[in-house]
């Protein structure tokens, strides 16, 4: 499948290029700190913006475990071969970099003087595992060579807690790079590859999580069965080997960080203690060993926290979960599936997860939905709503889908309490509406007058007394 999507992205990389090339005085080049999940397509995008733009380039890719000599020595290859051609190839030949402001200062000497181009260094926190003193020597070199010329440096990392802290007020190229975090297609972008309708669209979010290694593999048109089926035909298929090989390089098997996610999102639970018992075998994790696991797993975007929201603090009862949908969506019903496939047993993978697709799907969909009236809100019709987020007490009795709110994480008004309803075939109805109104009373700033809203994938039956809804052409529009 061609590259499709990222039109987003792409354009604010083109805005920074048209930056550079109307920049009338001063310093000419700009830095772009571009990072993201493992498998995102960050590398992926930048060469595709490259061979759009047609401009000379100069791409670089770190090898973890490789010494800083080798690196800096393979940095000097890739800037001679940019080079052929023109005065520095004969500078670059016999260039041997005895450190890192060396390497950097033969790779500016590739870089035009009077024409646009742009270098990639790709996995930059490789570099700053194998020498720390990457970060000064990258600041000195820009400051005084390269931001002088017309160059757009794309700084590529998927430790994304290390690419943050890049920007940190107390680290070497602060100030100097703007940050541009690449995320998973957008169940809009999915809709446009696959064909799918809206729908569809939003259950190959959930199954891929917008990867766009996972995404390519979906048949145009195709239905959900018929690309797991496809999928589950062999155990190398990106469905089955990405998040595998995420989790085997980022948290080995022998991590309590390993465990933690495992519990989170291969078991489902959601609570502090819940987390403890499930990640610590026969005796629970301690807290001094699990919060700091979960602060980590937070840093790096692959757990997320929800807390309740409505007009009463409660920052304490808080629910953990799996951030993107694909690792979701493998530790629950891919993982215990593989061995089937490793087997030749596809036929009873699919079965096995088909099975119990309804009922993960009723759960997994309900942030994804949060996140589409985050786009969609505030309107015409609910110009005070700026938060969106969900409801529940300590016992988890009653759980409220939707609560639309002025002001977070402590709401100033309940602007509207709502339902989520995730069948193929069944509408939101008189009996949905009993129970959302009977619900609705728990939460704190909830009044007579507050509105009840739904969400429903099948639609609302005619008669139903609720003041809005949202079908899923409704929600997909939030990324069009």
């Amino acid at each position: 499948m061609d590259f499709a999507g990222r039109s987003r992205d792409l354009g604010h990389l083109a805005n920074q290029l048209s930056q550079i090339r109307t920049s009338a005085s001063g310093p000419r080049g700009r830095a772009v700190v571009l990072l993201g999940r493992r498998r995102v397509g960050k590398s992926r995008l930048a060469q595709e913006f490259v061979d759009r733009s047609g401009l000379q380039s100069i791409v670089f890719q770190a090898t973890r475990g490789r010494s800083a000599t080798m690196e800096r020595d393979q940095l000097v290859s890739a800037a001679r071969s940019a080079a052929q051609g023109t005065p520095a190839e004969d500078l670059l030949r016999e260039v041997r970099p005895l450190d890192w402001v060396g390497a950097l200062n033969a790779l500016a000497s590739a870089v035009p003087d009077n024409e646009p181009s742009i270098v990639i260094l790709d996995e930059v926190p490789w570099l700053i595992e194998q020498d720390p003193g990457f970060e000064g020597a990258l600041q000195t070199v820009w400051d005084r060579a390269l931001s002088l010329k017309p160059v757009l440096l794309l700084l590529i990392g998927s430790n994304i807690s290390v690419m943050e802290s890049l920007q940190t007020y107390e680290r070497p190229f602060f100030g100097r790079a703007v940050p541009m975090r690449l995320k998973p297609l957008t169940p809009g972008e999915i809709q446009e590859v696959t064909q799918l309708d809206a729908a569809d669209a939003f259950d190959a979010f959930l199954v891929t999580g917008g990867f766009p290694e996972i995404v390519r593999t979906w048949q145009r048109g195709a239905s959900l069965e018929e690309f797991l089926e496809e999928s589950l035909s062999q155990p190398l298929t990106p469905l089955l080997a990405s998040a595998a090989l995420t989790l085997m390089g980022e948290f080995p098997d022998s991590s309590h960080a390993r465990t933690v996610i495992e519990a989170i999102g291969g078991y489902g639970e959601r609570t502090f203690s819940g987390i403890a018992g499930r990640a610590g075998g026969p005796q629970a994790l301690p807290s001094g060993t699990l919060t700091p696991i979960l602060r980590m797993l937070q840093e790096r975007h692959v757990v997320t926290v929800d807390q309740p929201l409505s007009q009463k603090p409660d920052t304490k009862n808080k629910h953990y979960r799996i951030e993107d949908t694909y690792l979701r969506f493998w530790l629950a019903l891919i993982e215990q599936a593989i061995p089937y496939v490793e087997r030749g047993r596809g036929d009873e993978a699919l079965r096995q997860i088909l099975r119990s697709w309804t009922s993960w799907r009723g759960y997994a969909i309900e942030p994804v939905i949060r996140e589409a009236l985050r786009w969609i809100l505030p309107n015409d019709r609910w110009p005070d709503t700026n938060a969106i987020g969900g409801w529940w007490n300590r016992q988890n009795n009653p759980e409220i889908d939707l609560v639309g709110a002025t002001g977070e994480p402590v709401a100033k008004k309940v602007q509207f309490i709502g339902s989520i309803k995730w069948y193929d075939n069944r509408r939101f109805g008189k009996h949905e509406y009993a129970e959302l109104v009977s619900s609705a009373a728990a939460v704190p700033g909830y009044t007579d007058d507050t509105p009840l809203v739904a969400v429903s994938r099948a639609g609302i039956e005619p008669g139903t007394p609720i003041t809005a809804s949202w079908s899923p052409e409704d929600l997909i529009a939030a990324w069009r």
